[in-house]
């Protein structure tokens, strides 16, 4: 048997360390594997940070005429809802147009002025009023006669909007007017915060409720609470 030589067992062991060649399909398979780690991870990232936000935002109270109020513009809510003895009203508010009507409005809700208001005025295909002053406003529109029963159409006052008398009055006083037509002289008449978004069934109901000469129901009509909303 013939003796291999030092030098040839040298070589041989070289080789056998040399690490073989990968193949192009092993590293596409690595690299596949990262790309699906990454993508994982990433996925895992963008659902809890949505999941924080969430609890964050669900987190926030809804105000009700008992609740404190404190904090920026942003903090603002944007409805309102009334839950009268017909059912609920829900009135978006502008504050961008109206900022010190909404935040006289919120500081009403808080101190519980509107809970237990009478609707105490009701003319049909005009407005519905809430408050005991007597500021006149209704008694001006109806002394107009029956020409609004042949609006303009090219009034830009719809109907179902919210608003309050612009005689001035202390926040003990404030007065709650929906339209339930559109009104010529809306803008001289009325300071206008908001819009009913959804139980216009609910301001129609009211509207069609019996009154006497003077335009009161003479069925006892109420506000029994509000409730403010960031979001519904």
């Amino acid at each position: 048997m013939a003796r291999i030589k030092p030098q040839a067992l040298l070589q041989q062991s070289k080789k056998k360390k040399v690490p073989g060649r990968i193949s192009a399909t092993t590293v596409v398979l690595y690299g596949l594997i990262v790309l699906v780690m990454v993508f994982f991870l990433f996925a895992t990232f963008k659902h809890w940070t949505r999941r924080s936000t969430t609890h964050l935002e669900d987190g926030l109270p809804n105000l009700t005429h008992e609740d404190a109020f404190v904090g920026s513009s942003s903090d603002v809510p944007r409805f309102a809802i009334f839950n009268t003895s017909k059912g609920s009203i829900t009135v978006e508010l502008y504050k961008e147009g109206s900022p010190g009507v909404v935040d006289e409005f919120i500081e009403s809700c808080q101190m519980g002025h509107f809970k237990g208001m009478s609707f105490n005025r009701v003319i049909k295909n005009f407005v519905i009023q809430g408050g005991d002053l007597e500021s006149g406003v209704t008694e001006d529109w109806t002394s107009k006669g029956k020409h609004y029963n042949l609006l303009d159409e090219r009034l830009k006052h719809e109907a179902f909007m919210l608003g309050t008398s612009k005689v001035k009055h202390d926040k003990e006083g404030f007065e709650l007017f929906i339209t339930t037509a559109p009104i010529p002289d809306l803008n001289e008449k009325l300071n206008v915060f908001g819009r009913v978004i959804k139980g216009e069934d609910v301001v129609q109901e009211i509207e069609e409720v019996d009154t006497d000469e003077h335009y009161r129901p003479k069925s006892p009509i109420g506000i029994i609470s509000v409730t403010l909303k960031h979001r519904i």
